[in-house]
């Protein structure tokens, strides 16, 4: 089970878990740093590196109110209140101490994994103090990465399982969520959102009945709620549709969380802390749903598109691998591609090289690149003989110019790449467009 920022952002919130994970068969729980912990622990970083270290421990003495204040809410008068203090006074001692250090990168990756850490202390004393059978297992312990960042799967399986069977006659462990080692020891992260990502490696490698990730969400949206103002939760989803949903922007899921479970078959199930009885959204290998039925719409924002022309491209093999060996060069994921006679559009998220990609590719034909695009994506189970989809999509997007689009490569999605300043009223075009009915049937 995993537990976001939100579901622990509380003492009020921190006892809803405490009834959730207390019930039922033995159980690892993973556990977010408490919300805003690592916006502040980043803002610390930065201002380390800025050489600002005095607000950077000012910016640490404002978070250790924050917890302390919600310990003296959470725990029970006297010695327990005490206990919780002391241990969190202990850990921000700790943080204040790297405020005075030197920048480097490997002191930020140990400042922003402290909320974790300190959280899942403070939860872990919460739940003893009230007479539960709990421990806690440090994910440094056994959340290893490789040479190549990815995580180590032997090693954690290994490693995890050991530290379980020191503890027998216990059926509630408590880990950080996020975090991990690198090959050489260091302390290193899964990146933003890494918690779900740390859940379902955990689940593989135990072998887990199931993996839960709880939020402040009833599930999977059909929908961004920021920008669209009616949606419904999904009653189920596959495995296939949930990457596609995670990598093109949906927010409750991190974008490599579904790959550890899947090749196992175990289902992944999202559910909502503040609503438990809410029945969530499972992702699992079928495939619910009428055939040819879109489920869901993401966007994901700060694309940069790429246009390369070039008179040399018509009729010559070996075109596009020159291009692709640029973007390879400088390790940078293309999302969409498409292709006519003279000319290639890619699009990107990662503009850190994007000078020295445009210097690259120069050399192959003339460049345009334009900013601030959006790929928005609608993600179902799509034959592409399926004529009806995408007439119901041009119908909605009849007032939005598209960009690119990308359809016929999977049948899990059709993709389009527009402004990014139409991606409102185009969510909300879709949204009524190929939800209709069942908008209808939620209201009801």
């Amino acid at each position: 089970m995993k537990f976001g920022g939100t579901s622990v952002g509380s003492a009020v919130n921190i006892k809803g878990v405490e009834k959730i994970i207390t019930e039922g068969a033995r159980k690892i729980v993973v556990l977010s740093a408490m919300s805003g912990t690592t916006n502040s622990l980043v803002e610390i970083a930065s201002k380390i590196k800025k050489e600002k270290n005095d607000e950077a421990t000012q910016i640490v003495n404002k978070l250790r109110e924050h917890y302390i204040k919600t310990a003296n809410e959470l725990f029970e008068a006297g010695n327990a209140v005490l206990a919780a203090e002391n241990l969190l006074n202990s850990e921000f001692d700790i943080l204040a101490e790297k405020t005075r250090c030197k920048y480097s990168d490997l002191l930020e990756k140990e400042i922003v994994v402290a909320g974790e850490i300190i959280t899942t202390k403070m939860v872990t004393l919460y739940l003893k103090t009230r007479g539960i059978n709990v421990q806690l297992l440090m994910a440094v312990n056994f959340m290893r990465t490789d040479n190549n960042g990815e995580p180590d799967y032997y090693y954690v399986k290994e490693s995890i399982n050991r530290e379980i069977a020191q503890y027998p006659d216990c059926n509630l462990f408590i880990t950080q969520g996020f975090i991990c080692k690198t090959m050489k020891g260091e302390t290193s992260n899964l990146t933003r959102g890494g918690s779900d990502y740390s859940a379902t490696i955990i689940g593989a490698a135990i072998n887990a009945e199931e993996v839960q990730i709880w939020s402040d969400k009833d599930g999977l949206l059909n929908c961004d709620p920021r920008y669209v103002d009616e949606t419904y939760a999904l009653t189920s989803i596959s495995y296939e549709e949930a990457e596609e949903l995670a990598f093109f922007g949906a927010k409750i899921l991190h974008p490599s969380c579904v790959f550890p479970v899947k090749g196992l078959k175990i289902p992944i199930k999202l559910k909502n802390t503040m609503n438990p009885d809410a029945p969530g959204t499972l992702i699992s290998s079928e495939s619910t749903g009428k055939y040819g039925e879109i489920k869901a719409l993401a966007a994901k924002d700060n694309i940069t598109a790429i246009y390369i022309k070039s008179a040399s491209m018509l009729n010559a093999f070996g075109f596009l691998s020159k291009i692709f060996n640029v973007f390879n060069m400088y390790k940078t994921s293309v999302d969409m591609i498409t292709t006519s006679e003279v000319a290639v559009a890619v699009t990107i998220n990662d503009t850190s090289h994007l000078d020295d990609i445009v210097r690259d590719l120069s050399k192959f034909g003339e460049i345009e690149c334009v900013g601030n695009q959006t790929i928005v994506c609608a993600v179902g189970n799509i034959p592409a003989q399926q004529s009806s989809i995408s007439v119901k999509i041009f119908e909605a997007m009849s007032d939005i110019p598209i960009k690119m689009i990308s359809f016929g490569a999977s049948k899990r999605n059709i993709t389009m790449l527009i402004d990014g300043n139409d991606k409102s009223r185009a969510l909300n075009n879709l949204n009524k467009t190929l939800f209709k009915e069942k908008l209808c049937s939620a209201k009801k």
